[in-house]
């Protein structure tokens, strides 16, 4: 089964306080003022905000205003509810007057899809619904030859026309999911409404993807474990975060067989999901492209991978590969400190 999604904040070098779903808890820590945390499930995991500040009322009114900006945005990008801007396009091809939220997210989604020569793609979502719905259906069974070619007739990103005034699918069938960039996108912004709000020493973290600002109590950066998701007691690496973003992607989030040969990330040149990898951790200054890479890292595998991750200014990658190994790119050991 998937890891527990609240296990990477016990890396974060400080007593892990786990209140109850909505509540908030409040620890004075010294000189730095109060420590105050308060997680939400949501997006399919649990989202855990914590503020470091000398006021602990302001500490929680910003956490409130970060969660209402997360469910504000959920409710654009969500393809799993009908009403949603995201749904209403899929369902028509088209819409006029976009949210400008999801006009941007979509742009950006398309300039990784350039950078990584196609490895991320917004555009598998009828693959990846056509793994789910044969594998878990009435009568499980693997998807066949006719059914991925049929599939991948609908993918490609050359059938999106994307602008502030409308957002267009060329081919009837042709879906959008942004399940690879849209929880970087929201920890992002919620990371901005901590900052608007006066909190400058934060951790946003949602199943994976983690968002810092400033340092932790003692001036000391966050630091966050990297674990091995087949070996609950592997720890491949740590690394020291000051205003930077984290994010780890991997076969093991959401599958639909044992084997986890069909899972939610889908190579689409071929039809299939990757399995040189099974995680990818990817350091970067924003948690938008650390998400959106750790996704055409698993696509890409771990040469192709670690040479995008190394070609971008303030990225590094930690590949788990599926024979266990681990391979990184050349900055990884010069991560954020």
């Amino acid at each position: 089964m998937p890891p527990d999604p609240t296990a990477a904040l016990s890396g974060l070098g400080f007593e892990l306080v786990q209140p109850s779903a909505g509540e908030a808890s409040v620890h004075c820590v010294g000189r730095d003022g109060f420590r105050v945390q308060s997680r939400r499930p949501a997006m399919g995991t649990l989202v855990s905000v914590t503020t470091i500040h000398e006021s602990a009322a302001l500490g929680e009114d910003a956490i409130g205003r970060a969660f209402e900006e997360m469910d504000r945005l959920i409710a654009i990008f969500s393809r799993y509810n009908e009403t949603s801007a995201l749904s209403v396009l899929n369902a028509g091809g088209r819409l006029e007057s976009p949210p400008p939220e999801l006009a941007l997210l979509l742009s950006a989604a398309l300039s990784y899809h350039r950078l990584s020569d196609g490895a991320f793609d917004p555009t598998v979502a009828p693959l990846v619904d056509l793994f789910r719905d044969c594998l878990t259906g009435p009568v499980p069974h693997e998807p066949t030859a006719a059914e991925i070619a049929e599939a991948r007739e609908l993918v490609g990103a050359g059938a999106i026309t994307a602008s502030r005034r409308r957002l267009r699918l060329a081919r009837r069938g042709t879906a959008l999911t942004l399940d690879g960039i849209a929880k970087g996108f929201i920890v992002d912004r919620m990371a901005a409404t901590l900052e608007r709000a006066g909190i400058d020493r934060y951790v946003v973290e949602a199943g994976g993807d983690l968002r810092t600002g400033g340092n932790k109590e003692g001036g000391l950066p966050w630091a966050v474990a990297v674990r091995d998701p087949e070996s609950a007691g592997r720890l491949p690496g740590t690394i020291h975060l000051a205003g930077a973003a984290v994010a780890t992607s991997g076969s093991y989030e959401r599958y639909y067989d044992p084997e986890r040969r069909f899972h939610h990330i889908v190579d689409a040149a071929r039809g299939a999901s990757p399995r040189a990898c099974t995680s990818a951790t990817v350091v970067a200054p924003r948690a938008t492209a650390a998400d959106a890479l750790a996704t055409a890292v698993l696509v890409l595998g771990p040469c192709a991978g670690a040479a995008l991750v190394e070609s971008l200014p303030g990225c590094a990658c930690l590949i788990v590969c599926s024979d266990g190994s681990v391979t990184h790119s050349l900055g990884w050991k010069e991560s954020p400190q």
